[in-house]
């Protein structure tokens, strides 16, 4: 059950997760969807890109995609499977969207119903959460530096 390209859509992971019978099955499927997560360079794994309140390692990074408006690409990545799927999940609400958009964007309703909040242990949620305040930090700041030049 893989999306037809990768990373998937907002809909197609909603899509897939949906036609999944239990927890434990969508549970292997964010982690088959970590396991197809590129990895990050390792010139990108420096301690100014740790997302620190996780419990798994993890690695995120930022640039500006030229265009009308620009949109905020993201790359991430960690030592934890499970982590790398959630990343994927992140990628499919986040990634190449305007930073203006990005720090709008309330992921809660996202989460609760692909079942993140009632399935994650408190600890993943936590780390989860600690992904989606870096990447909102990081639109801020390509705000700012927009507005700076």
């Amino acid at each position: 059950m893989n999306p037809p390209h990768f990373p998937p859509t907002l809909a197609e992971l909603r899509s897939e997760l949906s036609e999944l019978a239990d927890w434990d099955e969508r549970y292997d499927y964010l982690i088959d969807l970590g396991r197809q997560l590129q990895p990050l360079d390792d010139a990108h794994r420096l301690e100014c890109n740790l997302v620190h309140g996780c419990m798994s390692t993890v690695w995120l990074v930022s640039g500006i995609v030229p265009g009308t408006p620009p949109m905020l690409e993201i790359r991430a990545d960690s030592d934890s499977l499970i982590v790398k799927g959630l990343i994927v999940v992140l990628l499919a609400l986040f990634n190449h969207r305007a930073p203006e958009e990005i720090v709008t964007v309330d992921p809660e309703a996202v989460f609760k119903e692909l079942g993140l909040h009632q399935h994650l242990s408190p600890q993943r949620r936590n780390g989860l959460y600690a992904m989606v305040k870096r990447i909102k930090q990081l639109a801020v700041e390509s705000i700012a530096s927009a507005n700076n030049n």
